[in-house]
């Protein structure tokens, strides 16, 4: 029979310690200090607790906790000597069944990785549905963490030891994440679709109005409508549109979405994760036959990312009205235009205009997405609380100087390209990190028709600079560009800037970050603001009516933009439960 909270809150010390008997393998010390925290509000209370008497116990405890962690398909497993909870995870990552070969694989990763490090590693084999990672993935892991810092994987050998930990917990307290596997079995399913090239390599790459792009749109669509939603269409930019309607028709819309395209090689979570988890809430409210005193209004955007055309948050911004009709001549890298494109897909451009959204019929815009990042991860928090979104400005620059005989110029005679771009990046990032927290990146830089033995004579470049707030942001401009110039000036070079984006910051409205708050605080969750150093469709919405934005812890150091990103659904559980009672605090403002 299940353990319930009730009962863990009010059975004397020993006893609760007993009742969580194998949470962290070997280490009962840390189910005992983390109950002085009774009484456990939610299961969510608990496992933070837990995970802070790992942070607060140092270092040498937790290369305890670490060693006191067999050997993956090592030699306790061989010997049937594992714990109980142990050889339940190695079994259903399918370790009792390895082959000769894949055996012997991870016996020498063992090895190899035990004596760089000096402790095992240690992965939740049971994977971020619970279900099992299969054993390529767990070999595959363990290739790639063979290469990593010390400090590094220290950290995540603790992090996989909480997610064990979390499965565990969820065993004793017959704890299913229902929504949370229903939002993860959703990304799966919509990942299946990527752009051609891509799925060879097991890459996933939707860019706007491709095929794949197109297929996931009808997906969506389709996903909708199971859901219960009672209009949904996809419209004239490639939006797919689905209304959760309330019983009063007079009523205001509650806005919220996020994009389904990706960047090339991208991850499975980056904006999907915002489109599934609001239809995970209709879907749950549409099987309860509930309706909200508000209609829910869901926009999975189509285009956010700016990886086919230069036209980032076209998407978004069209329901802002600030869909550019320029874009609709600008050709991809196989000379398509946008507008071909369009027609192609069977969008109506001439009803674009009529797109744009009054904020008088909108109570306001809520997105939750993916962090992005590793600052949750870290903390071992799930969620955070979104305090503003960057100002960013964007430029292509290119330097001009001199091609010349490499062997041949002298040092002092040169007007070396590449050189300047260098000391520029360099320059960067000093001067960010004296904001404390700004942020400047050269994210493309090459040397057109470059050969080895020639000195650079024109550098292309990137440049992105972001900050909290517009004026930071702006200084963090303008310094940047008077060192640019001042650079070239010295080095009798020829500069050209041309800035392709500039979006203002986006503070959280006060009353949506507060809403965002008290449901996060409901489920147990310690409140963490943070700011959001990546753009998103909320800095568009910004534009017209009230936003405010919740993160969702990513796994694998919070990697994004990159097929590493990854949630678990316990955390996307969570991410259901804080989006659910948002909605239900706000029905209880009417």
């Amino acid at each position: 029979m299940a353990m319930t909270l009730e009962q863990l809150n009010a059975v004397p010390l020993e006893a609760a310690t007993r009742l969580l008997a194998g949470v962290y393998e070997h280490s009962p010390w840390i189910a005992e200090k983390a109950l002085a925290a009774r009484p456990f509000t939610s299961l969510a209370h608990l496992k933070h607790a837990m995970t802070r008497v790992v942070a607060a116990a140092g270092r040498e405890a937790q290369l305890t906790l670490i060693r006191a962690h067999p050997e993956l398909a090592g030699k306790a497993m061989v010997g049937q000597a594992l714990t109980t909870e142990s050889a339940n995870e190695q079994g259903k990552a399918g370790l009792t069944e390895c082959s000769p070969d894949e055996l012997a694989t991870i016996q020498r990763l063992n090895a190899a990785y035990h004596e760089k490090f000096g402790f095992p590693f240690v992965l939740a084999v049971r994977g971020p549905r619970g279900t099992g990672l299969t054993r390529q993935e767990i070999i595959d892991t363990f290739e790639r963490r063979l290469h990593g810092h010390p400090d590094f994987e220290r950290a995540e050998c603790l992090r996989n030891i909480h997610r064990i930990a979390e499965l565990r917990l969820n065993d004793k307290f017959g704890a299913v994440p229902t929504l949370g596997n229903l939002v993860w079995d959703w990304h799966e399913e919509l990942a299946q679709f990527s752009d051609p090239g891509y799925p060879e390599k097991g890459q996933l790459t939707v860019t706007y109005l491709t095929e794949a792009h197109r297929a996931c749109a009808a997906q969506i669509k389709d996903r909708m409508l199971e859901c219960g939603f009672d209009e949904v269409h996809i419209d004239a930019v490639g939006n797919v549109v689905g209304r959760y309607l309330s019983s009063d028709k007079e009523a205001k819309t509650l806005l919220t979405g996020s994009h389904y395209d990706t960047v090339r090689n991208g991850g499975k979570y980056d904006g999907r994760l915002g489109i599934f988890v609001p239809l995970a809430c209709v879907h749950d409210l549409s099987r309860r036959g509930q309706r909200l005193p508000f209609t829910l209004e869901v926009v999975a955007f189509a285009e956010e990312e700016g990886q086919r055309y230069q036209a980032t948050f076209l998407g978004s911004g069209a329901l802002t009205g600030d869909f550019n009709a320029r874009w609709l001549e600008q050709r991809d890298s196989d000379q398509i235009s946008m507008r071909e494109a369009m027609q192609q897909a069977g969008l109506r451009i001439e009803e674009i205009p009529s797109l744009k959204r009054h904020a008088q019929a909108y109570l306001g815009f809520v997105e939750l997405h993916i962090e992005q990042g590793p600052v949750l991860n870290e903390l071992d928090i799930p969620l955070g609380i979104v305090t503003s979104i960057n100002g960013s400005v964007r430029y292509l620059a290119a330097v001009t100087g001199i091609a010349c005989h490499a062997g041949t110029t002298p040092m002092d005679r040169r007007h070396d390209a590449a050189t300047a771009a260098a000391e520029l990046i360099l320059y960067m990032e000093q001067r960010a990190a004296r904001d404390g927290n700004s942020v400047a990146t050269v994210g493309m830089l090459q040397v057109p028709n470059g050969s080895i033995n020639v000195v650079p004579g024109r550098c292309e470049f990137s440049l992105d600079l972001r900050a909290p707030t517009d004026g930071q942001r702006d200084a963090l401009d303008r310094d940047v560009r008077a060192e640019l110039k001042a650079i070239c000036e010295r080095r009798g070079l020829h500069y050209t800037l041309e800035e392709t984006l500039r979006v203002s910051a986006a503070p959280s409205a006060p009353e949506w970050q507060g809403r965002w708050e008290a449901a996060v605080a409901a489920l147990g969750v310690p409140l963490h603001r943070m700011p959001s150093g990546a753009g998103h469709d909320a800095m568009k919405l910004h534009d017209i009516m009230p936003q405010a934005m919740l993160f969702v812890r990513g796994q694998n150091a919070g990697i994004s933009h990159n097929p590493l990103e990854s949630s678990t659904s316990d955390d996307m559980q969570l991410a259901v439960q804080a989006f659910s009672l948002l909605l239900g605090q706000l029905a209880g403002e009417f």
